[in-house]
Order: structure tokens, then sequence, then C-alpha cells
């Protein structure tokens, strides 16, 4: 394959588009709940309603970003804002707490709260939806709910002693210490939960948490220029690009103390998620445009952490990225997650323009091509949960974290960096 900039283009684009198109097709219009507001997102993996008619707040929010998003858009056709604004109009009626501030993280179907504790992993894309949807249409009111939101945020969760944010509360915002908390979970198969109750130490700080929240507070202050929230995208960055990384490696670990002592003790938590090591990549170059930093300063760490991923959790022979693998050895599980395939397609295409290096077209070749033959579903469309080391699909098509957001997000991105060289 060509080299040149324009061929790539010319070759991927078409591709993408038909891909996203696709995706869309999906969800358009079986994902909107024209009776209830917001989406309805649980599917088998033939496209038939999957019976969970409850609401959860991230794949909500995911679910507006990504309208809000597509309407921003110059590089796709149609307008999406009556679809986003049914989640947005979701959000701010039935999953916000009047009361305390902040979002629940379950609803029923028609607004009933399920699960009132807030978890910053939720908060932090309620965030991104609300500052996208202002973005894409001027909607003043949700700029103010998303400064609202952000500055309740910053008041009950931010650690000011050690850096970071606390990430489990109850709905008056007083910190959960133990018990059940309501971070993803995920079944034998690799397709995520519809339950999402996991049993995990609430006191814990989480890579993944700070890592969406990076995502958000860059969406925030671009959105809105506040200047705490500059501080604290700072802040963020930092975390993302110093305090998770294990140096020696160089990879990423998630589980941490409050104070950002690495917990490494249990065998679980000494594993790598590939997908996250490189989604990091691109958001935190996301992150250093928008606060007006070189990227450049980050390029050796970007270098190392794809050749972990690389090394490790990467199919040399078929393409695509498996699901993690521990500290010192290959992937051990080999599941090719849908949105470890995107998020590792999108910061392979964007490690190539910012470094001009062949290796990170090929790799972002050939995740694409694997998704194309083996991810995506050409019969029933969208992209399978996963794909086994025996190209085997799993998995739900829509689950409590699966919606269109990695793929679709990805599917815009790499439109949008290819048009722009």
């Amino acid at each position: 394959m060509s080299t040149d900039s324009a061929d790539l283009a010319a070759e991927y684009v078409p591709r993408l588009r038909a891909n996203l198109d696709d995706v869309l097709d999906f969800w358009l219009p079986r994902c909107l709940d024209d009776e209830h507001g917001g989406y309805r997102l649980s599917y088998d993996r033939q496209g038939e309603f999957a019976g969970n008619t409850d609401k959860m707040v991230v794949t909500q929010a995911r679910m507006t970003w990504l309208f809000a998003r597509l309407t921003r858009s110059a590089a796709v056709d149609g307008d999406y804002t009556e679809e986003a604004r049914l989640g947005y109009e979701f959000l701010r009626d039935e999953l916000r707490d009047d009361e305390h501030g902040g979002y629940y993280w379950e609803v029923s179907r028609d607004g009933d709260v399920l699960k009132p504790r807030k978890h910053l992993y939720g908060q932090s894309f309620v965030l991104y939806a609300l500052s996208e949807y202002h973005r894409a249409t001027g909607d003043e009111e949700a700029r103010d709910l998303a400064v609202e939101l952000f500055e309740t945020v910053d008041d009950a969760a931010k650690d000011h002693e050690h850096g970071g944010y606390d990430e489990y509360f109850e709905p008056d915002w007083t910190q959960v210490t133990e018990g059940t908390t309501y971070l993803a979970n995920i079944e034998p198969d690799w397709s995520p939960k519809e339950s999402g109750d996991a049993v995990l130490d609430p006191t814990l700080k989480l890579m993944n948490t700070h890592l969406h929240l990076l995502e958000a507070v860059t969406a925030f202050y671009r959105a809105t220029g506040h200047e705490t929230g500059r501080e604290r995208l700072h802040e963020l960055l930092d975390v993302c690009t110093n305090t998770v990384v294990r140096k020696q490696l160089t990879a990423c670990t998630d589980k941490y103390d409050p104070d950002w002592t690495p917990r490494l003790d249990d065998e679980d938590f000494r594993v790598v998620s590939y997908g996250h090591d490189l989604e990091n990549v691109w958001l935190t170059m996301e992150a250093a445009d928008a606060l007006g930093v070189s990227t450049s300063l980050f390029e050796d760490l970007y270098e190392r952490l794809f050749d972990f991923s690389l090394a490790h959790g990467y199919d040399d022979e078929r393409g695509g990225f498996y699901f993690f693998g521990p500290l010192d050895g290959d992937a051990t599980n080999r599941v090719k997650a849908w949105w470890v395939q995107a998020e590792c397609a999108t910061a392979a295409l964007r490690m190539y323009e910012q470094t001009g290096e062949d290796r990170y077209r090929e790799v972002f070749e050939r995740t694409y091509e694997f998704v194309e033959e083996h991810v995506v579903d050409d019969e029933v469309g969208e992209w399978h949960s996963g794909v086994t080391d025996d190209l085997e699909p799993v998995g739900r098509k829509g689950a409590m974290y699966k919606g269109a957001y990695h793929n679709g997000r990805a599917l815009l991105e790499c439109i949008e960096a290819l048009e722009s060289r």
C-alpha cells in the first residue's frame, strides 16, 4: 500500500464512511425512545431487542455525545440534532439529581431512579455529552448544565491533597468507602453485562475513570473556556502521561490507592489493557492540543506505549489487538473487543500523523482491515462485541456498555484525520 497520505485517504475514507453509515443504520431509528426519551440500547447478536429497558447514565450520555458530535462534524452528511436532543433532554429531566446535583447511575425506561449513587465515570460522560451538545447546537442551557456539573464534581470529589479525584459517592455526595459499586463488570464471553454491578474497593482511584475525565474536561474546556477547567485539564494530562504509567515497561495500570500508590498486589490488577493504553495516546493528544501544549513533548511516551502493546497485545498474523495481558508477558485474554480495535486504530492513525512512521500506518491499515473482515456484521449491521482467537463472534450488539460510541467516534475521527492531511 502506498505511503502517500492522499492515497491513504483515497483508499480508506470511502470505506470508513460506508462503515459509519452501516453503524448508524443499525441504531437509527431502533434506539430512539420517542415515548419516554433517551435511547433503548439492549439488542442481541441478531439485532432483536434483548429485554432490558433500564437506562444507564454512561451509555445514554455516550449516545447523546455521538449524535451531537456527528451534528458538529463537516465530514458527514445529515443533521443529528433531534437524535441528540432526545438524549440531552433525558439526561436533563430524568437522570439529573435536582436536589444535590450530578447524575444518577441508572433509571428505569421512564425515569424512576434505580441506582442513585454517583460514580465519576458516569459524571464524566455526562460532562462530555453536555459540552459537545453545546458546541454542536449553541444551546446555552446545555452550557450552564455543563458548568454546573463540572463545579459540582470539582467541589465534591477533587482530592486536593493527593491529586486527581475521589470516585464513588452517595446521592448527597458523601464519599462511599465500602460495599458494592456500579463500575463496569464483564460477562465471561466479554460482552458487557446488562447489570453493571461489581464489587471493588470504592476508595481506589482508577486510570480508566481519570482517562474519561480527561476527555470530558477537554471537551468542557473547549466549549466554555472555564479557567478552573483549564487547571484541572493540565493536572489530568499529567495523571494520564505520568502517574498511571509504569515507566520501566512502559505500560499503564488501572488501580491505585488514594495517594496514587499503584495496587499491584492482586494478580487481577497486574494487567495491561491495550485498548486503554492506546486510547490514552490519542486522548492526551487532544487534551494537549486544547491546552496549546506541544504533543512532541509526549512522543517518546507514545512510542513506548505502542511498543509494549505491539509486542504483547497485537496479532502480527491477522492484525488487531487483544483485550489484555499481564505486565510481564503476552496477552492472556485473546478476545478482540470491538472498542479495543476502534481505539487502537484511531491511535495508530494519529501516531502516523504525529511521526510519519510507516509502522503506524501499517497498524492502522491491518487493524481496520481486521475490523472490516471479522468485526463488522455485514448481515445484521453494527460491530460484534468481540471476536475470539478462532474468529468466532461473541456478545450482543447493544448492552449496558455497548452503543455506537467507540466505533462511531473512531470512524468519524479517522475520516476527519485523513481528510485533513
